[in-house]
């Protein structure tokens, strides 16, 4: 999907079932909207759960036959994927990862979910299951009419490298981990 802006392209996966009745779907349907983690998804970083997530995400997908999975150009909570080693490397001398992106003069989450939004409405979906541990994601959607029915969490465990990095996105971003 490219965007009308000219910005990156974002994709989806439909899954199961899901492709066959996309274009007749009257009941909620089981979704993840990921965004981009070159160091997560790619390299599987051990700083964050982006990577653990997006797998778990297409494992409950698979297993229920059915879903869509949307990814989102928007690396690093859409500060770039220059940005977010910067704050990586703000991380390591100590600060959390709001406080790094907020000293780099971002916002803790730059995303925006229109692309989303339009993804969703192109499959004819706007009842959703949505796979997430972000209760902001869940509002920014349902402002978009996107009516989410349920919220799916996902459960991580922790390792010693990103334990901070979950208690923040816990204490300062909102997350139910």
């Amino acid at each position: 999907f490219r965007p009308q802006d000219g910005g990156n392209e974002h994709f989806c996966l439909v899954f199961g079932k899901t492709r066959e009745i996309a274009s007749k779907l009257k009941d909620e349907t089981l979704v993840r909207i990921h965004s981009q983690c070159i160091t997560g998804d790619i390299l599987d970083s051990l700083k964050c759960d982006c990577g653990q997530q997006l797998k778990q995400s297409i494992k409950i997908m698979a297993e229920a036959d059915e879903g869509v999975l949307i990814y989102l150009a928007q690396e690093g909570r859409d500060i770039g994927l220059l940005n977010k080693l910067r704050a990586y490397s703000l991380q390591e001398s100590g600060m959390d990862t709001v406080e790094a992106n907020e000293n780099l003069g971002f916002n803790d989450d730059e995303r925006l979910y229109h692309p989303a939004k339009q993804i969703l409405s192109h499959l004819k979906i706007n009842k959703v299951k949505l796979i997430t541990n972000n209760p902001k994601k869940v509002e920014h959607l349902t402002k978009l009419g996107i009516n989410v029915t349920q919220r799916i969490p996902i459960k991580i465990n922790p390792n010693k490298y990103n334990k901070k990095y979950l208690k923040t996105k816990s204490k300062k971003s909102g997350h139910i981990l």
